[in-house]
């Protein structure tokens, strides 16, 4: 927590947690070299009371001879202008004004005063939420503040430098606490809306914990160790996830995640969760708590769903499957047209032979005309194993007698009709094969379809017309190639 020399920023409300925490950090100053600098934050909720607490904790600075820092913030208003709860919203304001200050003074580390009775409310309050692993650890003795999910990262410096705020008292009762401070003379201030059971964390404390421990008197000793062992098992399954996730996941960017399907789908289900959790948080930042249960539908959605099925996240997040993959990211999301020969909402016609370029793109679509006559040997299987052979999916062979030479270049239409080559003399509509081809969603209204007069003759990338095929009695082939321009 502590290192030799350094500065540290010590949250400080005027309460017991937090005197007793300034007191003991005060007196490890000299041997820890420390040099302590005081924050606290007015939220402006309780009138002349805050004002009061203000000003006792710069006093109390003063007479130790510690640097402070007290600012105001009015908080309710806040709370409405975030559309949040006042407890939220005096959170926010609470860590984001301590980030400030550790900037000014020019550390990274900020010291609060949680204890753990503190830790046994949040366990419990993350687990009545649905939390996963990652909550009912509840609070780490040192963590990152971005980790709080604030809207923002705050760094000490802005530069990068990550904030660590550590919690020094996190394994400390609340009654050794008082009990620290009535033996040190400390006269810590009384906040009466510690009482307010209005606020959910009071009502925890003051309600539910008495009637918990009248089943088991020592609950509180049972959270904080179920606590520990989750925390060796969060930290064990994070590494595993980290591992996972670079092997899974093919692509990624402040708008979408984008898993591999089948390699997804091979992972233990704590993986699954785990991978499915980490995107939504890298992709919503400022979310405090993720939902058990809207992970376990996203989890269920990607494991059993088909191509299309959707399953809605927090904060405008959906899950969406395709055929090889899976994109979590905002809803209506357009992920990013792969580097392909892919075409606008447009109809081009041919020059054959020649050369003719797809709109808004780098592609070209280059056409000739050879005649199999000359060709040596004359055996038709020679010819079609030297020759007829594509390059690449974006290349084809056609009768050129079959196809004739008034052709154009189009997406599909409604209502188009193809014979594949190889599934016999049965047509089937365009969307259909693209469906049973597992064309991606996305790329399905500008694929290229090659089309004559009277039918579409070439799927580009995917398959030609039976009828349009290469035969022993062709005499003159159509040759189509996609090619990119090379950059100059």
């Amino acid at each position: 927590m502590l290192d030799h020399g350094e500065a540290v920023v010590v949250a400080v409300s005027g309460g017991p947690d937090s005197l007793c925490l300034l007191h003991a950090l005060h007196s490890l100053t000299a041997e820890y070299a420390l040099c302590l600098h005081v924050a606290h934050l007015n939220h402006r909720l309780r009138g002349a009371e805050a004002d009061a607490d203000a000003a006792f904790v710069a006093q109390l600075a003063a007479e130790w001879g510690l640097g402070c820092t007290v600012e105001a913030c009015d908080v309710r208003a806040l709370a409405r202008a975030r559309k949040l709860a006042i407890e939220e919203a005096a959170r926010q304001a609470r860590y984001a004004f301590l980030a400030r200050v550790a900037g000014r003074v020019g550390t990274r580390k900020i010291a609060v005063g949680h204890n753990s009775d503190d830790q046994v409310e949040t366990v419990l309050m993350h687990f009545l939420r649905g939390s996963g692993l990652a909550g009912l650890r509840g609070m780490l003795p040192v963590s990152e503040l971005s980790e709080l999910r604030l809207g923002e990262e705050p760094t000490a410096d802005g530069g990068g430098t990550r904030l660590l705020l550590i919690r020094p008292l996190l394994h400390v009762r609340r009654e050794e606490i008082e009990e620290y401070c009535r033996a040190h003379g400390l006269q810590p201030r009384f906040d009466r809306s510690n009482l307010d059971t209005t606020y959910y964390r009071n009502r925890l404390r003051h309600e539910l914990m008495p009637v918990l421990e009248t089943f088991n008197p020592n609950v509180r000793e049972v959270m904080l160790r179920s606590s520990d062992v989750i925390s060796a098992d969060c930290d064990y399954i994070r590494a595993q996830s980290d591992e996972a996730w670079s092997r899974v996941v093919t692509a990624e960017s402040e708008q979408a995640v984008t898993f591999n399907l089948a390699g997804w789908r091979k992972l233990p289900l704590a993986l699954q969760r785990s991978t499915m959790r980490e995107a939504i948080r890298r992709l919503r930042r400022s979310l405090r708590n993720i939902n058990w249960v809207h992970v376990d539908n996203a989890v269920r959605a990607a494991v059993a769903g088909n191509a299309g099925t959707r399953a809605t996240l927090p904060q405008r997040l959906e899950v969406v499957l395709d055929y090889d993959h899976f994109v979590v990211a905002e809803k209506g999301y357009a992920a990013p047209l792969p580097d392909l020969p892919l075409m606008p909402q447009v109809e081009m016609a041919l020059r054959v032979p020649g050369r003719v370029r797809i709109s808004d793109s780098d592609w070209y679509l280059k056409t000739d005309v050879v005649s199999l006559c000359d060709k040596v040997p004359t055996s038709f299987a020679a010819i079609q194993d030297e020759t007829m052979r594509p390059a690449s999916p974006w290349q084809a062979y056609l009768d050129y007698d079959v196809t004739g030479k008034v052709l154009s270049l189009r997406p599909r239409c409604r209502g188009d009709r193809f014979w594949p080559q190889g599934l016999g003399d049965n047509p089937t509509t365009v969307n259909h094969f693209m469906t049973n081809a597992k064309v991606p969603r996305a790329w399905r209204d500008s694929i290229p379809l090659l089309v004559s007069t009277e039918r579409v003759l070439w799927i580009a990338g995917w398959r030609i017309d039976a009828h349009a095929q290469v035969t022993e009695d062709t005499e003159r082939v159509l040759v189509l190639t996609f090619e990119k321009a090379r950059a100059r």
